[in-house]
């Protein structure tokens, strides 16, 4: 994608606009994991963006996989520096930082069905490293990005989630790496504020959609997205009833720096836009709808189907995190038409 498209840069503003006053971010570090992802790089670039015209004279530390590639995705931010980092491996001093944001995680279907191991370790033993980071250095806070895939499926609860409530997730399924370790890596941030006086905070997101997704992503959304790029019908590979929570890339950036700055220490905030609340299938048709093609139907290969998640309906309840002063801005037409926008 194009980081200076007027559309991205527009979404970003508006990104800071809502997130309201940066001013405790002055002269801060603050270090990203996953920055090149697609929560991590949106939330670079306001950061970027937000430092420069706001004067906040930030320094970004962008932690990655590859720093090349981070450098050529960040090459026009002065105030970003970028590193490669596995968290999961303990050798390398990791930079002080006032604020980190932990948002690498492997976050994808085929992702979980081919390293399920690894992506439990990435959850688990990367945000452990994070919280001996803080309590080493004796200052920051940590903001864990996690996921309303935690709450499981509970058919009891139909008005949407609240961060006290919980369903059903299978143990013994390997798919259920990502919500099981993502739960064990929020239990652990509470466990380092009770026992070391930790700042942590956890922000549990929806399903996030938006153009800084990554190419390679093979979630559903994302391969619709592919497709209707390209001028293609959209494959369905399910009835598409399931019901979920949705918000656009730029509001979970605004509401992340909400939960940052705001968020009270040893709470967790559901970020989801409650006017955004589809079926897959709605969502497929609005994409196909803006870029003028068709929504069709076919069974999907085995190794991608074993990482699709169960749930049939991931409603979430922002209140919380309403209650912090947070709106977002973008409804799922305004969100994907900018998306294909950008991405055109």
């Amino acid at each position: 994608m194009n980081p200076s498209h007027p559309v991205y840069r527009e979404d970003l503003s508006r990104a800071i606009a809502a997130a309201g006053d940066l001013s405790p971010l002055k002269n801060a570090t603050v270090m990203i994991t996953g920055a090149t992802g697609m929560i991590g790089a949106c939330l670079t670039d306001a950061l970027a963006l937000a430092s420069e015209r706001q004067g906040l004279n930030l320094r970004v530390l962008a932690l990655c996989r590859d720093a090349e590639r981070a450098r050529a995705r960040f090459g026009a931010h002065d105030c970003v520096s970028c590193a490669a980092c596995d968290l999961t491996r303990p050798d390398g001093d990791l930079p002080e930082a006032d604020f980190i944001v932990h948002a690498a995680s492997n976050a994808h279907p085929l992702a979980f069905s081919s390293d399920p191991v690894g992506t439990m370790l990435g959850n688990i033993l990367g945000t452990k490293r994070l919280l001996d980071q803080l309590c080493e250095q004796g200052r920051g806070r940590l903001l864990f990005v996690s996921t309303g895939e935690i709450y499981g499926e509970n058919p009891a609860v139909t008005d949407g989630f609240d961060e006290d409530g919980f369903g059903r997730i299978d143990s013994m399924n390997p798919r259920s790496c990502y919500p099981e370790s993502k739960r064990a890596a929020e239990t652990l941030c509470a466990s380092y504020v009770r026992q070391f006086g930790a700042d942590a905070v956890v922000a549990r997101l929806c399903y996030i959609y938006g153009p800084t997704i990554a190419p390679a992503n093979s979630r559903a959304d994302a391969q619709f997205l592919r497709r209707a790029l390209a001028g293609e019908d959209i494959v369905m590979k399910s009835a598409g009833s399931q019901l979920r929570s949705y918000a656009y890339v730029a509001d979970a950036v605004s509401a992340l720096l909400t939960v940052l700055l705001r968020g009270e220490t040893g709470r967790a905030y559901n970020v989801a836009n409650r006017a955004s609340t589809h079926t897959i299938r709605e969502y497929a048709e609005t994409l196909a709808r803006l870029a003028g093609v068709r929504v069709t139907f076919e069974l999907p290969p085995e190794a991608e189907r074993q990482g699709y998640s169960t749930v049939t309906r991931a409603v979430q309840n922002p209140a919380r995190l309403e209650a912090l002063g947070w709106k977002p801005f973008a409804l799922l037409e305004e969100g994907l038409r900018h998306t294909l926008d950008v991405l055109r």
